[in-house]
């Protein structure tokens, strides 16, 4: 199923150098608005695993098939309680240590106790057995070894914690070391001549986090940077005119989304919900803001994920009159200013997002006015990306947008329970549980069974899309922007890897 679902959006891309150009054929940079904050992988595993400077048990390849990684080959018991991970022979840390499975247990059974998609699996235990990392869990749980590929569970060099055990290094078994980490804008890599596996070309690469979309482009066109990743529309137009660069567009499981707090007295009632999104033109936002009309979001699941959009759910639709009616229906009506009042309370509103991704706070505009035709009163805060999950612990948040990648694990359904399973997540619902969902994914995650998994996928989809817990809006169009001179990159739809250690310069 995962398989299929990538295997569209995969891009290999194969450039040739531009005459004239002098080009540092020994490195590559890197451009992303990305910051990288910690060295804990569970703050900012993301980035490094797609620095690949650590690396997992299990990897994926870009289609979203599962591979060996630090783990040859990985069993359940018949009972489906137990798991096994053999690992591989000959590998050391960056420190010259031996990896084995004490070191890794050790980092996965911290994985497991840290916010991720482990604390969500029924896992009970981590322990070391011979060359072996085993998992016992509570129940059956077929997902796990695609659990075992997202961020949060790289394994990390026993070197790398401090004397409380906090992560306090970069030192991994990838193809990368660190060479310097300057937090929160760049980390500059070296090529790691000790790898276990097929050596990297390059022999250095760097990462700098810029978070403008200006920026980015302008690092692009000037050759600053060999790599960009994440431009905003007028930036990825304006390149495509620039010689030295060539852009691609890639449509990947990525979902511009409003994370509403059901259990807002404004938002508990699903009709609330369902006014928000009756008063947004994703047509129009689409069009104007993504500059990509075919985003526009009918429903949660994107048809990049294959196995999970359901063609035969109704269209999420724009109809200001209908958002209207439902909000009447709540005792809502309008004030002297339009605004609609309650109780003697004005329906005003906080929306959080972040500047990172360059739309979200055009979209929050747009939002901004479509909903006060409604008579929602809607403040926007434009912060760091940490505010939404901050929100959500602390119970502060009203609505949230950001964009939500659904196959962070080569399985969606390691991201689904993060987000919608009991107790909702930091990137998913809040303030909203249903059981019949939690029974449901409980169910796809324990099976294999691809008949009973797609049963349950489409009883999730249904009521996510009745429910609204989160709204959607557009479905994400991963631009990049590629010196041209360089060979070997693919685009992965996962997002889990800038391919480093296959790219190269062309002679």
């Amino acid at each position: 199923m995962i398989r299929r679902l990538c295997a569209a959006v995969f891009v290999s891309v194969l450039f040739f150098a531009t005459p004239g150009l002098a080009q540092d054929k020994s490195r590559v940079t890197i451009a992303a608005p990305w910051e990288v904050t910690s060295f804990d992988p569970a703050v900012s595993g993301f980035a490094i695993q797609k620095l690949e400077i650590m690396e997992n048990l299990v990897d994926a390849d870009e289609t979203g098939a599962l591979r060996p990684g630090l783990a040859t080959s990985w069993s359940a018991s018949e009972d489906g309680l137990t798991w096994t991970f053999q690992l591989r022979d000959g590998v050391r840390f960056h420190d010259g240590t031996v990896f084995d499975s004490a070191a890794a247990a050790q980092a996965l059974t911290r994985a497991w106790q840290q916010p991720g998609v482990l604390a969500k699996a029924p896992v009970s235990g981590v322990s070391a057995n011979g060359h072996a990392v085993v998992f016992t869990l509570e129940r059956p749980f077929a997902a796990l070894p695609a659990l075992l590929a997202h961020a949060t569970t790289i394994i990390q060099a026993p070197s790398a914690l401090d004397a409380d055990g906090q992560p306090a290094a970069l030192i991994g078994t990838g193809p990368f070391k660190v060479e310097r980490f300057t937090p929160p804008q760049s980390i500059d890599l070296l090529r790691n001549d000790s790898y276990w596996g097929v050596a990297p070309k390059l022999a250095k690469a760097s990462y700098l986090a810029a978070g403008r979309a200006e920026t980015r482009a302008l690092l692009a066109e000037s050759g600053d940077a060999d790599m960009v990743f994440t431009l905003d529309p007028s930036g990825f137009a304006r390149l495509g005119d620039v010689d030295s660069v060539k852009t691609v567009a890639v449509p990947i499981p990525r979902v511009v989304t409003l994370k509403v707090n059901a259990g807002h007295r404004f938002f508990s009632d699903p009709r609330a919900r369902q006014a928000l999104s009756l008063a947004i033109n994703r047509d129009g936002i689409a069009a104007a803001i993504t500059r990509f009309p075919e985003a526009a979001a009918g429903q949660l699941f994107p048809p990049a994920l294959s196995g999970w959009h359901d063609p035969a759910l109704p269209r999420l639709g724009f109809d200001m009159e209908a958002a209207k009616g439902l909000l009447a229906e709540l005792g809502w009506t309008a004030g002297d200013d339009g605004i609609l009042v309650k109780d003697g309370e004005r329906f005003s509103i906080l929306l959080r997002t972040f500047p990172d991704r360059p739309e979200l706070p055009l979209i929050a505009a747009a939002l901004q006015d479509q909903w006060r035709q409604i008579g929602v009163e809607l403040e926007v805060s434009v912060a760091n990306y940490s505010e939404i999950p901050a929100g959500h612990q602390d119970g502060t948040l009203h609505v949230a947008l950001y964009a939500r990648n659904y196959s962070l694990t080569p399985d969606p359904i390691g991201t689904v329970l993060q987000d919608f399973g009991s107790g909702g997540g930091d990137w998913g619902a809040m303030g909203w549980e249903n059981a019949e969902v939690a029974d449901a994914l409980t169910a796809i995650a324990a099976t294999g069974d691809q008949t009973l998994r797609s049963k349950n996928i489409a009883r999730v989809a249904r009521i996510l899309h009745d429910e609204l817990p989160v709204i959607p809006i557009v479905w994400y169009q991963h631009t990049v922007a590629i010196a041209s001179g360089l060979q070997g990159v693919i685009i992965d739809p996962l997002q889990r890897s800038y391919g480093l250690s296959k790219i190269s310069w062309s002679e």
